[in-house]
């Protein structure tokens, strides 16, 4: 043993000294979020509930005009784009 003069090394310094610490009083987190944050969602929500319009809107043309004008009124767009 040192007799008694061992010296207590901090894990977190390499020398031996003891780091600064913050001193911020600032919380981490802000209370209210970006603006961005809260857009994303919203894009989200719109963008399903379009996706959900488009797929009854189909279901309610294959009901209505039965199952083979709906596939040809399909194929007859396809065509047409190409």
């Amino acid at each position: 043993m040192n007799g008694g003069n061992a010296r207590v090394i901090d894990a977190c310094s390499s020398d031996g000294r003891a780091l600064a610490q913050p001193s911020s009083s600032q919380p981490d987190m802000p209370a209210v979020l970006p603006p961005a944050r809260r857009i994303a969602p919203a894009i989200m929500v719109v963008g399903v509930a379009i996706g959900v319009a488009i797929v009854l809107a189909a279901l309610r043309l294959w009901f209505h005009y039965g199952t083979a004008v709906f596939f040809e009124m399909i194929a007859s767009g396809i065509a047409a784009c190409f």
